[in-house]
């Protein structure tokens, strides 16, 4: 998979990063991790890696996956998460889904023979939720619209123009692909539990930062 490259945005992840990049050495793709100069444990525990390092110069999720779609060179990227959640297996299917005129290939928790362990009531209901109002409002028809395991090609990724510094980033590429007429699917995954540390995600606060997103893109406020 040497045209594929991971984009890992890590925060305050130095036990969990060095066991997610130990993993995917075996699946012979490039790797940036974007990072903050002030996280110096993670940052720490990227160095007996060989690997890319962007460091962020502005903060948040989104800011952090811009600047890491707009360092990548090879046709194809995925986005990856540095808890180990996401398990590398799926990167065949999808990349392989993703060469067969795809331009996105979005994993999901809540199709057959797939699953979450690192779910909960309230994310549950949250994402179902979202997928509804994306799936109405937007003919998304996607089962996971705030799953960010989503891998694609690299020129369909930078056509999206993305813009959301936070975690509004995972509907804005949902929404934004549909309305360029851009082709993608979702298949089965399953998300495992986190290794270490704490989510990132403050359910209610971005919760209805997602929301507020929904509806001003809905009339085209934004």
């Amino acid at each position: 998979m040497k045209n594929l490259t991971l984009i890992i945005p890590a925060k305050h992840e130095g036990d969990s990063l060095p066991k997610v990049l130990e993993e995917i050495k075996n699946y012979d793709c490039k790797t940036i991790v974007v990072l903050e100069r002030s996280d110096i444990e993670t940052i720490n525990a990227t160095k007996n890696f060989s690997l890319d390092i962007i460091y962020q110069s502005s903060k948040g999720y989104g800011n952090a996956l811009i600047e890491g779609i707009n360092n990548v060179k090879t046709d194809y990227l995925c986005i990856f998460n540095a808890d180990g959640s996401f398990d590398p297996k799926f990167l065949k299917q999808m990349l392989n889904d993703c060469e067969n005129n795809l331009d996105f290939v979005f994993a999901s928790r809540y199709l057959s023979n797939s699953g979450s362990d690192d779910d909960t009531i309230l994310t549950k209901l949250g994402n179902f939720i979202f997928t509804k109002i994306g799936n109405i409002f937007f003919s998304i028809n996607i089962s996971d619209i705030l799953y960010t395991f989503l891998l694609g090609r690299t020129d369909s990724f930078k056509k999206l123009n993305l813009e959301s510094k936070d975690f509004c980033l995972c509907v804005e590429m949902p929404i934004k692909a549909k309305r360029l007429g851009m082709n993608f699917t979702d298949i089965p995954s399953y998300e495992r539990k986190r290794i270490a540390g704490n989510k990132k995600v403050n359910e209610f606060k971005d919760g209805f930062k997602i929301l507020l997103y929904m509806i001003k893109s809905f009339f085209r406020i934004i």
